[in-house]
């Protein structure tokens, strides 16, 4: 069931994922830069828990101070629960509408409506409904904008660095290949941003806003043409950057700002310079990509779940998936970073 999900979502992807990572060695260097800071990977025993899953959306709602993740797919079914996680515990929020079961949504905080905005995934079929979660009554509501970006699985959604809508990039369906326009929510409908330059299309690449320099980078993805590359979004035009350090190509990976460390923390995903699932944390300073060496380190895995916390100030990865040895994960873990 896991594997046919993967094959039917993104198609021949593991041709295209194989194309990427013959060309990585020419296009990215792997050695590590020194580590900024101490840093561990510590597993969290949370009281409650979701089942295992991967590849589902998540977000922190700061109207509920909570963690919020939706949907994905376990071993048997694309889901279509709502979990919250307090810093402490997870809790099942069963609502009396929610979107469609699905996986590979994107999801992010509107700073505006002050609230979550839910675009796209797949359930067999490529979705391109829009839909948010209100934190104040712990409510799912559909909307019917009037234009919208085309049916995908794996739009990046963001929180945009200059008025804080959200935004959507990229994605993929079969009909319409890996995408490579930017949206922005406007509480109503969607309107394209256009931008002087855009990154390549690409969908699930790692995504996430940096505060500290007020701007979203962007690393990677799968697509059809080399996506090993790190860019970064003001709200207006996307910029590409040449870090003297970068990864390998990483795909379904997770992304997150940690304050700690005033970086963007990338964590696992797929590929590498061998392509496999990988273990790495990676931390993005506004110039140049750190490969941290965390004294634990989770699982590999694709396909988590992550977000920072500044409630409990944690950054939190939950689940995913493990091809090796093919199974799907429910462990919560944070990053503990230390001057």
């Amino acid at each position: 069931m896991i594997r046919r999900i993967f094959r039917r979502m993104y198609g021949k992807r593991m041709h295209c994922s194989i194309a990427l990572l013959s060309i990585a060695p020419f296009l990215s260097v792997s050695a590590a830069s020194t580590e900024p800071s101490a840093s561990a990977w510590l597993q969290l025993s949370p009281k409650n828990s979701p089942s295992p899953r991967a590849d589902g959306a998540t977000a922190y709602d700061p109207v509920s101070k909570k963690i919020i993740i939706f949907g994905g797919f376990n071993a048997n079914a694309f889901l279509d629960e709502t979990w919250t996680y307090d810093g402490t515990t997870w809790t099942q929020v069963k609502t009396a509408v929610a979107p469609s079961p699905r996986s590979g949504a994107g999801m992010a905080f509107d700073l505006a409506s002050r609230k979550i905005v839910l675009f796209g995934g797949f359930d067999g079929n490529y979705l391109g409904d829009t839909w948010v979660w209100d934190g104040a009554t712990s409510t799912w509501s559909p909307t019917s904008p009037t234009t919208s970006p085309v049916p995908v699985v794996g739009p990046s959604l963001f929180s945009d660095p200059a008025n804080g809508r959200v935004d959507a990039f990229g994605g993929f369906s079969i009909t319409n290949r890996y995408q490579y326009a930017t949206w922005q929510w406007d509480g109503t409908t969607w309107t394209q941003i256009q931008s002087a330059t855009d990154p390549s299309g690409r969908g699930s690449a790692e995504a996430a806003y940096d505060p500290i320099h007020k701007n979203v980078v962007l690393f990677g993805g799968i697509a059809e043409f080399n996506p090993i590359n790190t860019w970064t979004f003001d709200g207006s035009n996307w910029t590409e950057q040449f870090p003297a350090t970068s990864p390998a190509a990483i795909m379904f990976g997770g992304a997150g700002f940690d304050p700690a460390l005033g970086q963007v923390v990338v964590f696992g995903g797929w590929g590498g310079q061998n392509g496999s699932d990988l273990l790495s944390t990676w931390a993005w300073d506004g110039s140049n990509w750190n490969l941290l060496n965390p004294m634990r380190k989770p699982p590999t895995r694709e396909y988590p779940f992550m977000a920072y916390d500044p409630s409990s100030h944690q950054l939190i990865v939950f689940g995913g998936y493990e091809v090796k040895p093919n199974i799907l994960l429910n462990d919560t873990w944070k990053l503990v970073v230390k001057p």
